[in-house]
């Protein structure tokens, strides 16, 4: 036999209700200490008879427990506030990165040569004065990239010759001359020994330089 479910409504009779009230008024008590006891809660329970008459069961006190709620309840609404106004400053934020990139794709297409045609004669000029200023710090960059270079090769090229000097010493070698040692090697073998005759030919005599 299947047993129906009691419909849950307020009982009219007064003495049943106050019969049924006692019966699950102490069933919920009983649950309450059983709840406290077998999982270690913290339990309090505060029951009003429809007379007024009351009746509570705390595992440790009521006041205490209800202290603690207020505390909690006070820390989430806390909680709940902060998150609002941190979401509305992460909202704020984000409106104005937004607007920020936008203004920095605007100059970056002006830079580039679009998008002018709104722009005055002053936003024209002051575009022409940004577009100077870059030049000349990446002419600046360059030059100093460039003669970093120089000075790194003409470093490599003392090294190297040195390491070559070196080697030569060790072959038994002569150090090989420099350029312009040799140069003026060369132009001393090349001077040649002139005479130079003044008078007729039984007559002169040689001048030497």
């Amino acid at each position: 036999m299947v047993r129906r479910r009691t419909q849950l409504k307020r009982i009219e009779n007064a003495a049943s209700r106050q019969v049924t009230f006692s019966k699950r008024r102490n069933g919920l008590l009983k649950k309450a200490f059983e709840l406290s006891v077998l999982c270690d809660a913290e339990v309090a329970l505060i029951i009003f008879s429809p007379r007024g008459k009351l009746y509570e069961f705390s595992s440790s006190s009521t006041n205490k427990t209800i202290e603690r709620y207020q505390k909690r309840q006070k820390d989430i609404h806390g909680i709940s506030s902060k998150g609002e106004d941190m979401q509305d400053d992460v909202k704020e934020d984000a409106h104005r990165l937004a607007k920020k990139i936008e203004s920095l794709e605007d100059s970056k297409r002006k830079l580039l040569g679009h998008g002018l045609e709104p722009c005055s004669i002053d936003d024209l000029l002051l575009l022409e004065k940004q577009l100077e200023r870059s030049l000349s710090r990446i002419r600046a960059r360059k030059n100093q990239v460039f003669t970093e270079q120089i000075e790194k090769l003409k470093e490599e090229e003392r090294r190297l010759g040195e390491e070559n000097a070196n080697l030569r010493e060790e072959c038994g070698m002569r150090p090989r001359e420099s350029t312009s040692t040799r140069q003026s090697d060369d132009e001393r073998n090349m001077e040649v020994e002139t005479e130079l005759c003044i008078g007729p030919p039984e007559r002169r005599c040689i001048l030497k330089p």
